[in-house]
């Protein structure tokens, strides 16, 4: 990564990462590489989830059981771990991503205080 890639570079808030992959997952399973590339596309490529913080919050969401894990084959026919939402997880992507309207709308007031 480059000097300029890394101060343009956005550091996710913690909790954050687990909020995207929740509401990746929304549409239908995905594996781990999909994941990520839909979370860059879908944030214009502002957004990079590296594989060291990808897989690390796939296993926490699946010990907290927002998400279920499944063996299937990938669209390059190769062996690859599905993951989708289950029914804790959609109840809670509508809890964090309330947090997430608050937590936003709070910053923003700050950033932007009325005159």
């Amino acid at each position: 990564m480059s000097t300029k890639e890394e101060r343009e570079r956005i550091e996710l808030l913690q909790g954050t990462l687990d909020l995207l992959i929740l509401r990746t997952l929304l549409p239908g399973p995905a594996h781990g590489h999909a994941i990520a590339k839909a979370i860059e596309f879908n944030s214009d490529e502002v957004l990079q989830v590296e594989q060291g913080s990808l897989y690390p919050a796939l296993h926490r969401l699946i010990k907290r059981r927002w998400i279920a894990v499944e063996e299937g084959t990938s669209e390059n026919n190769r062996r690859a771990k599905f993951y989708r939402l289950t029914r804790a997880g959609r109840k809670q992507l509508k809890v964090e991503t309330s947090k997430w309207d608050k937590l936003a709308g709070a910053i923003a007031r700050i950033l932007r205080p009325a005159e």
